[in-house]
């Protein structure tokens, strides 16, 4: 790896004008400044705000009523139901009825309950598009960076200022470019390159920094590989996770809304995107010598080359969460277990990470292929990757697609959490241990 100062591609920069990241660009609109610059204080104007029911109303409200204060702008709001659904006990329920009665108290228009997990449901339903300032009430927030959005996490006391003004103050980050070139080996995935990156950089490698994901490997990922990417810059402790937007975000947006003109189109393509002399930190990586990454417990930076590793054996394997069971994950895990059956005691669990997907990959014969090979189903929500409604049991040893394995985080203290690719995964339950999927492409 080396670190020097980037260089974008061959594009023209913004004209008289300092030369500017993605990063900047999308911070300027929000400030309606022209520039700014690393280290400026600026205050944003917040495009959409997301939260959740572990998040929002059960924290926000007692602090909003007891300011006497309203939402300044409801259509600006989306509230998802995706961890704790369905409610499992007593609290889980209280929790989920107080959102509920909250969410018709404020009016809001923007509702999703039970349909799948905020940060993947967020733009299945149109929500997000190049240019946008957003933040989130979850750490996973940077997800909505793949769409070319400026978009991270908040706690419920900086939610509260934002629900309340509609405005944000940001620090502008350093720039840190993750240039990926090459090309990726069948059975090898951005979940990956994510990995990866966290082993290189450490989880504090990118704290109070802006990520951009570039270079070819990048350029080559569909929609929800971006979003895998972007998702996981938050375990770098990076603000934000972007990538600069092309036709293949044109072309899945047009799926997802009904308001984008060519001509807009063509404007979000030559502005959103880092000026060639804009100054950053870059790291190289080659993506045609990566293999598939595995991470030990009980953190997404020890990880490793899955070569590196010696036998392990599991009894649960765990395909889930925002970073493992969107519509391309299963199909991933689904390439492996077709027409196999998973190891004999061991559990696949599958929690396909909304429910609109979960009907795609039926309608594919996805779903079938995952059953046929021994899948126990489980709800479209957040689940085990956030500890709520399902947990693992003493002592289990578990390969996860989630993105965080921290201790007592899934289950009591002794369970063990490997993280690795949906590829990985599934071929692990084929073997009830660690095993290379490549062996089974």
């Amino acid at each position: 790896m080396t670190t020097h100062n980037h260089s974008a591609p061959d594009t023209k920069g913004t004209p008289n004008t300092q030369p500017q990241t993605l990063a900047q660009k999308l911070i300027a609109k929000s400030a309606g400044v022209d520039t700014v610059s690393t280290g400026d204080i600026v205050t944003a104007r917040v495009d959409l705000a997301m939260f959740h029911d572990s998040s929002g109303p059960r924290r926000l409200k007692p602090m909003l009523d007891s300011l006497g204060a309203k939402i300044w702008d409801t259509s600006k709001v989306v509230l998802v139901l995706d961890h704790y659904v369905p409610a499992s006990d007593a609290q889980s329920t209280q929790i989920v009825q107080i959102t509920r009665d909250t969410a018709k108290e404020w009016r809001l228009k923007n509702v999703i309950d039970s349909e799948g997990i905020c940060h993947v449901v967020l733009p299945e339903r149109g929500h997000l598009k190049p240019g946008m300032f957003c933040v989130g009430g979850d750490s996973h927030s940077p997800t909505g960076g793949a769409f070319g959005t400026y978009m991270f996490g908040i706690g419920a006391t900086e939610m509260l200022g934002v629900i309340v003004t509609g405005e944000i103050w940001v620090q502008v980050p350093q720039t840190l470019f993750m240039n990926w070139s090459g090309e990726l080996s069948r059975g090898v995935c951005a979940k990956d390159m994510m990995l990866h990156m966290i082993a290189r950089l450490g989880m504090n490698g990118g704290a109070y920094q802006a990520v951009e994901f570039v270079g070819s490997a990048v350029r080559a990922l569909s929609m929800q590989e971006r979003m895998t990417l972007s998702n996981m810059s938050a375990e770098l402790g990076s603000q934000v996770g972007l990538i600069a937007p092309d036709q293949i975000t044109i072309d899945y947006l047009k799926n997802t809304r009904g308001d984008l003109t060519d001509e807009w189109c063509g404007q979000a393509l030559g502005h959103w995107y880092s000026d060639p002399e804009s100054q950053g930190v870059r790291h190289e990586f080659d993506a045609s010598t990566l293999s598939p990454q595995v991470a030990a417990p009980h953190s997404p930076a020890n990880s490793a080359s899955i070569e590196s590793y010696g036998r392990e054996r599991f009894n649960v394997a765990y395909i889930g969460a925002c970073t493992g069971a969107k519509l391309e994950d299963l199909r991933a895990a689904a390439k492996i277990l077709k027409g196999r059956k998973v190891a004999s005691g061991l559990k696949l669990l599958v929690a396909p990470a909304s429910a609109q997907e979960q009907r795609v990959a039926k309608e594919e014969g996805v779903m079938q292929c995952l059953e046929d090979a021994g899948a126990t189903l489980l709800a479209n929500s957040c689940g085990a990757c956030a500890g709520y409604g399902f947990n693992f049991q003493e002592h289990d040893r578990v390969i996860s697609s989630t993105a965080r394995n921290f201790k007592a985080r899934m289950g009591p203290a002794s369970v063990d959490v490997f993280l690795a690719s949906p590829y990985t995964v599934a071929a692990s339950a084929l073997r009830g241990e660690l095993c290379d999927p490549r062996e089974y492409l």
